[in-house]
């Protein structure tokens, strides 16, 4: 599953569900940065290893039937098998729950083993059914199918024959069945839930599962803390407990980090490059800056919609004119902003797959390509009949000056830099933009209440959800109900090019049709892609003897495709690896006023993403 991560990868729901939760982890927010609650301590057993992660991102929700932010779904990577997983080194499929998978010969009926050596939590044998009752769920309840919808539209039946087989049918062939990114669940647990729409995962601990941890303890806008599962089949992670702590003030976990009471500091998603820098020779720290998965883009409103032909929001009328979205592009200087915002962290932006995937990496051809050309923009927009008046004001159809609203992540720094770029590059076209830097940006997205957005996104080693995400099938069904859409993209050409890539066993045919994809979303204009940043986090040596990164040549630690990075981490036996903590018991937690969850400057639909970046 793709993640919004900084800026959101989602499913289906209804709006009002979504945003009951997003209100009440606003009002939580609220509460603590006004110093009126504080951040209680949490204890660690005496000589336990703890590895405490600064994260700037908050939860969404615990079920992994409804989480999509990057942290969520990395969490539930910890807490939950999936029945296959990632190689850390080439992204090959490796066993997980699942220790072997076939398929028929006409590719309808894909057969898994299961292994016989996973445990739940709680002592109980994990078996085919957990995973066959998951799937069914999502299948028959769309209170299920929330972040991970996508992945059974096209099931027909799935079945347990035997507590190691299970058996999955098709409706047409599929190319993701080795890339199913969704967490197995304990069905003697699950089952019990009522609405899993409204159902957090967030009152009872430990929770049940049978990943390399378990989760034991959560305070919202706090931290997430877990254990080591010491049965895990694939052997126990080396350090005795994980906790994430969430930082608002991304400063303030740079100091955290200096001063020992963290282990890892992964930004949001990413150090900014003065904080890589001032870091660089810092006595016990270690930079890790690698080729990232994630995308940064602009994202414009293609006239927000429903299934229903209910038109939502209030997006400019002129951006329904391609001439105006590539003129718009033409003018961003994509080169200035890896130069001057990222300063050379980064890779200028193409298509919508990151270089990291370089079979799916798509470059548009010279007559394609919308190179920054400002002469040719103005041009471009004077033949869609936006001309200048005598004070040089572009104006629209009705007579009045262009003015574009942009929404901004007020937690992100980035968008407030590019933003002001945008000012200068668009005011020479005549244009002007409003910035609506909002720490919740969810409200205003899901209603189609903006004219751009800043958006970025974590790309899985498979593109199928980051790419479904723009069919007219995730729009929301009614006005009144929330879609999977990151965009509300709906185009027939794209779906039918969708189509055929998610049936497409070939891979050299499949990369190309997801290249065609993304020529397709490149000529629209609706998702411009500005540059793809590094993935630049931090962590002390002397807490953290190693750990391994995903491509594990060059490639991340935190939010990887995968459990890897915290499995593997072995604690250095020198200096205190308890993130700051006594022997006696680690507190994690600081007051109120220095950590507070960045949570809903995530946009949602990150739904893994998770970004956000993000799902994953």
């Amino acid at each position: 599953m793709s993640t919004h991560d900084q800026h959101g990868s989602g499913r289906t729901g209804t709006r009002s569900r979504r945003l009951r939760l997003l209100t009440a982890a606003g009002a939580t927010a609220t509460l603590l940065a006004s110093g009126v609650a504080a951040t209680p301590a949490v204890s660690a057993a005496e000589d336990d290893k703890v590895l405490t992660v600064a994260v700037a991102q908050s939860v969404d929700s615990l079920s992994p039937f409804l989480a999509v932010r990057l942290l969520s779904t990395s969490i539930h990577r910890l807490t939950y098998e999936y029945l296959t997983n990632y190689d850390p080194e080439d992204n090959h499929a490796v066993p997980g729950f699942a220790t072997e998978w076939k398929s028929s010969p006409d590719k309808l009926t894909w057969t898994y083993t299961i292994r016989s050596d996973s445990k739940w939590s709680d002592g109980r044998q994990a078996t085919a059914e957990d995973a066959a009752w998951t799937f069914n769920k999502m299948m028959t309840d769309d209170g299920a199918a929330t972040a991970n919808g996508s992945f059974v539209t096209n099931f027909a039946e799935v079945t347990a024959p035997s507590p190691t087989q299970l058996v999955i049918r098709l409706k047409k062939p599929q190319a993701t069945m080795t890339a199913l990114d969704v967490p197995i669940v304990p069905r003697h647990v699950w089952e019990k839930v009522g609405d899993l729409s409204k159902f957090n995962n967030d009152k009872d601990f430990p929770i049940v599962g049978n990943g390399p941890f378990v989760l034991t303890d959560y305070k919202p806008d706090s931290y997430v803390r877990l254990k080591a599962n010491k049965d895990f089949w694939r052997g126990a992670p080396k350090f005795d407990e994980l906790v994430f702590r969430y930082y608002k003030d991304q400063d303030a976990a740079v100091a955290a980090l200096r001063k020992g009471e963290v282990s890892f500091v992964s930004g949001s998603p990413s150090l900014t490059p003065a904080q890589a820098d001032s870091l660089q020779d810092e006595e016990n720290i270690h930079v890790n800056d690698a080729p990232g998965r994630r995308f940064y883009a602009l994202a414009t409103n293609p006239g927000a919609r429903a299934k229903d032909g209910t038109k939502l929001g209030d997006g400019h009328p002129s951006l329904l004119d391609q001439r105006v979205r590539h003129a718009l592009f033409m003018a961003v200087d994509r080169e200035a902003i890896v130069d001057k915002v990222f300063q050379g962290h980064a890779v200028e932006g193409e298509g919508y797959i990151p270089p990291r995937f370089p079979q799916y990496f798509f470059e548009p051809s010279a007559d394609q390509r919308l190179a920054y050309d400002p002469a040719a923009a103005a041009r471009l927009l004077d033949e869609a009949g936006y001309r200048t008046n005598a004070d040089g004001k572009r104006l629209g159809k009705d007579g009045k000056p262009l003015n574009y609203r942009v929404l901004c992540h007020a937690t992100e720094p980035n968008d407030k830099a590019v933003g002001k770029y945008l000012e200068e590059w668009w005011g020479e076209l005549g244009i002007s933009i409003t910035l609506n830097c909002l720490d919740n940006v969810t409200d205003p997205w899901l209603a189609g209440e903006y004219d751009l957005a800043f958006d970025g996104w974590s790309v899985n080693p498979d593109p199928d959800f980051v790419l479904s995400i723009h069919t007219c099938a995730t729009l929301p069904a009614t006005s009144k109900e929330t879609g999977a859409t990151d965009n509300f993209i709906c185009d027939k050409t794209y779906d039918e090019l969708y189509a055929r890539q998610l049936a497409e066993y070939d891979s050299a045919k499949r990369a190309d049709l997801v290249k065609q994809m993304q020529s397709r979303l490149y000529d629209l204009g609706y998702m411009n892609v500005m540059a793809y940043p590094n993935a630049v986090e931090a962590y002390r040596t002397d807490q953290i003897e190693s750990i391994t990164t995903m491509p594990s040549a060059a490639g991340n630690i935190y939010g990887q495709d995968g459990y890897w990075s915290w499995w593997s981490a072995v604690p250095a036996e020198s200096g205190d690896s308890s993130g700051g903590s006594s022997s006696t018991g680690a507190v994690i937690g600081i007051a109120a006023g220095a950590v507070v969850l960045v949570g809903l400057g995530v946009f949602f639909l990150a739904r893994r993403r998770a970004t956000a970046d993000d799902r994953e």
